[in-house]
């Protein structure tokens, strides 16, 4: 192999992983419809009950960064909200949940109907103007 084809494989490798990168990036903080009907028992989660119209439910560990500015931005939305209702659940001793949920980072955020159906899943920060839109969706779909 010479000098340069292996410059040029390198460059490919580069240009591969920088892609893959840039699409993993992309497809983070956007919401993602969850197909499973699964329904949240607030019990399980430490809560006493779900919200009336809906549950922002946030997983966080204790050593995660964007947790607490997502935990205010989330709060602050549920407060605006009449029937909204914000979970936050610690996942750092409770690995049970983290597999039951798979939630591979934090944060992590789920829309829950006023059911307790899982309908929506935000991996990473979400934007405050995309939670909003989805919990439009979430809420007007639920009274449909």
């Amino acid at each position: 192999m010479t000098l340069v084809d292996a410059l040029l494989v390198l460059t490919g490798l580069l240009a591969l992983t920088l892609g893959i990168g840039g699409y993993v990036r992309w497809q983070q903080n956007r919401p993602r419809p969850e197909r499973r009907g699964e329904v949240v028992e607030a019990q399980r989660l430490g809560a006493e009950s779900l919200g009336e119209a809906a549950t922002l439910l946030q997983f966080s560990t204790e050593l995660c960064a964007q947790c607490p500015g997502v935990h205010r931005t989330l709060t602050s939305i549920a407060d605006e909200r009449a029937g909204v209702l914000h979970l936050n659940v610690d996942l750092t001793h409770r690995p049970d949940i983290a597999k039951h949920f798979n939630v591979l980072q934090t944060p992590t955020t789920l829309i829950l109907d006023r059911h307790g159906v899982v309908q929506t899943r935000f991996g990473g920060a979400p934007r405050r103007d995309v939670v909003e839109l989805e919990l439009t969706r979430v809420t007007e779909q639920s009274y449909a």
